[in-house]
C-alpha cells in the first residue's frame, strides 16, 4: 500500500481530459488526452489495498489490481506491467474499452468515488510499450500439437496467444479481410485506434501465430478439413446474430444493422475505399438501442455529418445513482454517459417503434409510441402504450443497435453438430469443451453478448482446457 492515508487525503476521482468536442468530431482519433504522471500516481495512492479486494471479484480476469496500483505509486513501472500481464493479455484493449466492473466493486466506492483503475491499467501498458518492455514471447519448445482458433476477436486472440506460448502450433481463422474481429471493425477509431490492435497482432505473429483471413469456416473453408488438420478447434465466432425490428416497413431501403454500418465506417476511417457506402451525411438518423453499440453509432454519424439525430431506447431511463435493490458491489444499473453523448445528447427513453413508411421503396418516416412500464401482480413490469402519445419523425437512415441473439447457426455450428443451450449459445463444460470432443468454445459464442474483459477471460480459460486436453496437464491459468 503506497500511501496508507491516500484515500482520506485525496477524495476526488481524477480522469484524463478530452479533446474539445468541436475539434474531435472532425476526425476519427481517440478523444482522450495524455494523463500526467503525478495525477495518475495521486489516483493510485487512493487504493486502500483492502484485506478483501472486491475489485478482484468484479474483474472476470482476476486482475491483481491493488498490487499494480501500489507499484505505480512507487514508480516501479516494469514490475507493474509484469503483474498486469500475469492475468491480462491485452490491457491496452480493456483499458480503453472495458466498462470497468472492477471500479464498480471498489471498496472505496461504497461512499467515495472509486479508484480510477481503468486509467491506471491503460497507462501502465502504454508506458511499457514506450519503454520497449513488451516483446514477443515465443515458446521454449514445440509440443507437436496443432490448434485452430476460429474467430479473431478478443476471445480468439487471447486463446491463440496463450496456446502458442506453451508450444502448440496455432492458426487463427477470420472471415473478414483483416484480423481483429469486432476489435477491428465493430469498435470505432475514436474509441480505440487500430494501431494498438496492430501492435499486438505483430507481437503474436512474431511469437508464431499464423493468421488466415478471408476464411469463413463452414462457407468457404471446410469444417471437416479443419478437424482433420488440427488436434483441437476453438470456436470464438462471437454472438453475431443481430436482433431485428419486426415492424411493417422493415423492408424499406434505409434500415441497417449497426455492425455492418460500423464496419464500413471503420474501413473508410483507416483509408479503405468502400463502394456504395452507407453514410449518415446530411440525413435524418434514428438509432434504436441505448447501449454501447448505439453510442458507437452515435459518435460515427456525428462524424459523418448527420443532419439530425435521435437515439431511442425501449426501456426506461436508468437512475443516476444506485437503486436500493442494486447495492454495492453489484454492477450499478445507472445511467452511463459515453463520450459520444457529450458530442450530441440525442437519447430518449420508453419509445417503441410501431412502423416505418417511405416513398419509392426508400425509408422516410419512423412512427413510434411512448411507453409506460406497469407492474401487474408479481413479476417484472410490462410495457403499455401511452394513449395519445403516437408520433412520427423524419428518418432517412435507421440503425438497429438492439443487441444480439447469440451465434449464427448455419454453416460452422450446424456442420460441427455442437449442442446449444436454452439461449441458443454453444454449450460448454467448465474447461470450455463443447459436446463434440476436441472442439472448444469461448467468448460471446458461449456466453452470449458480453464485455471484452469477459471475452479475454473466456479465451484464457479455453486455452487452459485445450492444453490440458492435448497434454494431460497444463500450466496455463484458468481465470473462470
Amino acid at each position: 500500500m503506497g500511501k496508507p492515508t491516500g484515500f482520506m487525503e485525496i477524495r476526488k476521482r481524477d480522469l484524463p481530459d478530452t479533446r474539445p468536442v468541436e475539434e474531435r468530431i472532425q476526425d476519427w482519433r481517440e478523444v482522450y488526452l495524455p494523463f500526467a504522471e503525478p495525477r495518475l500516481k495521486s489516483q493510485a495512492s487512493r487504493c486502500m489495498d483492502c484485506g478483501v479486494p472486491f475489485c478482484h471479484q468484479g474483474c472476470p480476469l482476476g486482475n491483481i489490481i491493488p498490487d499494480w496500483n501500489d507499484l505505480v505509486y512507487r514508480n516501479l513501472w516494469r514490475d507493474a506491467i509484469d503483474r498486469l500481464h500475469l492475468t491480462n493479455n491485452f490491457p491496452e484493449f480493456t483499458g480503453r474499452l472495458c466498462p470497468a466492473p472492477c471500479e464498480a466493486s471498489c471498496v472505496l466506492g461504497i461512499n467515495e468515488p472509486a479508484v480510477t483503475i481503468k486509467q491506471i491499467e491503460k497507462t501502465i501498458v502504454e508506458r511499457a510499450w514506450k519503454e520497449g518492455w513488451i516483446k514477443p514471447q515465443p515458446p521454449e519448445k514445440e509440443t507437436g500439437k496443432s490448434v485452430g482458433v476460429i474467430g479473431s476477436g478478443p476471445a480468439g486472440l487471447a486463446c491463440a496467444q496463450q496456446l502458442r506460448r506453451v508450444g502448440h502450433k496455432v492458426a487463427l481463422y477470420e472471415r473478414s479481410d483483416r484480423i481483429g474481429g469486432l476489435l477491428r471493425y465493430g469498435i470505432p477509431e475514436f474509441k480505440m485506434e487500430k494501431k494498438y490492435l496492430d501492435r499486438r497482432l505483430n507481437q503474436m505473429a512474431e511469437e508464431g501465430v499464423e493468421y488466415v483471413a478471408n476464411a469463413h469456416v463452414g462457407v468457404n473453408v471446410s469444417v471437416e478439413d479443419l478437424r482433420g488438420k488440427h488436434d483441437a478447434l476453438v470456436l470464438c465466432g462471437g454472438a453475431s446474430h443481430p436482433r431485428d425490428l419486426p415492424v411493417p416497413g422493415r423492408e424499406l431501403e434505409g434500415t441497417y444493422f449497426a455492425v455492418p454500418f460500423l464496419t464500413q465506417a471503420n474501413k473508410t476511417a483507416f483509408g479503405d475505399e468502400v463502394k456504395n457506402q452507407v453514410t449518415a451525411k446530411d440525413k435524418h438518423v434514428v438509432i434504436l438501442g441505448g447501449g454501447d453499440t448505439g453510442a458507437d453509432c452515435l459518435g460515427t454519424v456525428i462524424r459523418q455529418g448527420a443532419r439530425q439525430i435521435h437515439q431511442y431506447e425501449l426501456l426506461p431511463r436508468p437512475p443516476l445513482v444506485r437503486a436500493p435493490n442494486n447495492p454495492w458491489p453489484e454492477w450499478p444499473r445507472t445511467l452511463r454517459t459515453e463520450r459520444a453523448h457529450e458530442e450530441c445528447e440525442a437519447r430518449d427513453y420508453n419509445i417503441q417503434t410501431v412502423k416505418l413508411t417511405g416513398e419509392n421503396g426508400k425509408l422516410k418516416y419512423l412512427h413510434a409510441v411512448k411507453l409506460d412500464w406497469v407492474f401487474e401482480n408479481s413479476g417484472p413490469p410490462k410495457p403499455k402504450p401511452v394513449p395519445g402519445s403516437e408520433f412520427t419523425i423524419r428518418c432517412d437512415l435507421l440503425l438497429l443497435a438492439m443487441g444480439f441473439l447469440g451465434p449464427e447457426k448455419p454453416g460452422m455450428l450446424e456442420r460441427l453438430g455442437v449442442e446449444l443451450d436454452a439461449r441458443g449459445n454453444v454449450k460448454a463444460n467448465a474447461d470450455k469443451m463443447t459436446s463434440v470432443p476436441g472442439v472448444f468454445t469461448a467468448g460471446d459464442m458461449t456466453r452470449g453478448q458480453s464485455l471484452i474483459v469477459w471475452a479475454i477471460a473466456e479465451g484464457r480459460t479455453a486455452a487452459h482446457g485445450v492444453d490440458k486436453y492435448l497434454m494431460g496437464e497444463t500450466v496455463l491459468p484458468r481465470p473462470l
